[in-house]
């Protein structure tokens, strides 16, 4: 596996790191994710059974270890020592990370930070699909096999993640 494995690791580091940073939108964190990601590619490669293609197991594997990150992070912002709930977004339990993405433009960077901010309150399937349709631009198809669900059920989760995403952004509007 090892010639295997580093050829895997090349060819889809690229994908894997860029993946997981629209996810946690700091490097520091995407490259935590990618070797965490990697790691858990080698050691499930034996049990990857060949019914997707390769690239789609990564997919799955990158969104999922974002998820778990983002999980673990939040769930360690809201306890203190004392075991006290501290919500750092009382509305809705949730803290966007602080943006550090090197392709995103300064003066760009409020308007992108606000849209983000709203996706990072949808649910975490609605999330995925918006992350997977509009910033990774996937197909149908790929996004389908990526996520493991029916065409239906994907156009269903997207018209209701950009009604969801729509609901927040004019929310903040007012404030």
């Amino acid at each position: 596996m090892n010639e295997n494995f580093t050829t895997i690791y090349h060819q889809y580091k690229k994908l894997v790191f860029n993946l997981a940073l629209q996810y946690v939108l700091r490097i520091e964190d995407a490259e935590e994710i990618t070797q965490d990601v990697f790691v858990k590619v080698h050691e499930k490669y034996s049990e990857f059974r060949k019914e997707a293609e390769l690239k789609t197991w990564i997919y799955r594997i990158t969104i999922n270890q974002s998820l778990d990150f983002l999980k673990a992070k939040k769930s360690k912002k809201r306890w203190n020592p004392f075991g006290i709930l501290e919500l750092d977004n009382v509305e809705l339990g949730i803290e966007v990370p602080e943006m550090n993405h090197p392709g995103i433009a300064l003066e760009q960077k409020e308007a992108i930070e606000q849209i983000l901010s709203a996706i990072y309150r949808l649910p975490e399937n609605q999330k995925t699909i918006i992350i997977l349709y509009r910033i990774e631009q996937k197909t149908t198809n790929e996004v389908t096999e990526i996520m493991n669900l029916s065409d239906k059920a994907i156009e269903s989760l997207y018209q209701r993640a950009k009604k969801n995403l729509e609901i927040i952004l004019n929310k903040n509007k007012g404030k």
